[in-house]
């Protein structure tokens, strides 16, 4: 049964970057990632998001959430019609230029990337070359990465320049953390911190329960920003699965179930706790993610994969995770 009310964020909540604190700093930005590929729309082939499934998702997030902000991934296939949509609705957005192996369609998303930057100046408030570039490719493709970031400083664009991409990878692989070779060259640092995963595949954490996420998100945060302190580092992604129900991680390298279990509850603690720790920090985050993806559920992901999102993944998109006032 669908929620009649999904209950309001705390009023840290950040509608729009202008939004100042008592002491005159700027308000923590409170976003969600936003994917548009939901019901059986896959980035890797057929179909492309259209404007009007857009506008739908959009609009649900507006209705039944406290979210006004998101995080978008990509500005090419029908990802262009998300900043026209954000900025009728008055949502800001963190765009992200996909960059990949194919350099030819880096080129376009560089390019595509500046047009929008100049044409939304008051809805696109952050640019990245990137997400997790590293994360999926090693070094191979850094060269990328800073093709992207000079085409930006070139270009003159108005917004923060950063780049996104694991803590890991922000601390270059290494503890304790140390800087990488972008640290230098951008306004701000996203980092991705999914304890779920680090479950999964880490020997360093190998066993973070829902109950300690919160905690282990700004501990992450706080090596980043100690390695980094001119710079603003935003966490750009983190959450917790809620199905299958009741399932748990095991890690490859242990071949032990870990105490991190999915559920819905789980979902909801991770997502509110660490809001309410950010804030109290004045870190901004995005919550990873609005609504489910059905494609997900793939090789590296398993079954998990497609339990991401705060809403279904199906009309008519229910929310099933509700956020405190």
């Amino acid at each position: 049964m669908k929620l009649k009310t999904l209950a309001l964020l705390s009023l840290s909540l950040c509608h729009a970057p202008q939004i100042y604190a008592k002491n005159n700093s700027p308000k923590p930005l409170q976003c969600v990632a936003f994917s548009p590929y939901v019901n059986q729309l896959t980035p890797n082939y057929g179909a492309t998001p259209n404007a009007e499934i857009i506008d739908t998702l959009l609009d649900t997030l507006i209705k039944e959430t406290p979210f006004r902000c998101i995080m978008s991934y990509g500005v090419l296939n029908g990802l262009e019609a998300i900043f026209p949509a954000a900025k009728k609705r008055g949502i800001k957005v963190i765009a992200i230029l996909w960059i990949d192996k194919d350099k030819l369609v880096n080129s376009d998303s560089i390019s595509h990337g500046i047009a929008l930057a100049r044409q939304y100046p008051e809805t696109i408030i952050r640019l990245s070359c990137g997400s997790e570039v590293r994360t999926r490719h090693t070094l191979r493709f850094d060269g990328e990465t800073e093709r992207c970031l000079n085409a930006l400083r070139e270009a003159k664009v108005t917004q923060p320049i950063g780049v996104i991409d694991t803590w890991w990878e922000w601390c270059n692989r290494t503890q304790p953390c140390h800087e990488n070779q972008f640290s230098k060259q951008v306004d701000w640092i996203g980092i991705n911190v999914f304890p779920w995963w680090e479950n999964r595949h880490a020997d360093l954490f190998p066993c973070v329960n829902a109950n300690e996420a919160a905690d282990f998100h700004v501990a992450r945060w706080q090596e980043v920003k100690k390695t980094n302190p001119t710079k603003e580092v935003i966490m750009t992604e983190f959450g917790w699965v809620s199905a299958p129900e009741g399932k748990a991680q095991i890690n490859l390298k242990t071949q032990k179930e870990c105490g991190g279990v999915a559920s819905q509850k789980n979902q909801q603690l991770v997502i509110q706790s660490t809001f309410k720790k950010l804030a109290e920090k004045n870190i901004s985050g995005v919550a990873f993610e609005a609504f489910s993806e059905n494609w997900k559920a793939n090789k590296e992901e398993g079954d998990f994969g497609r339990f991401w999102g705060l809403c279904q993944s199906t009309p008519p998109y229910t929310c099933h995770v509700s956020l405190p006032h």
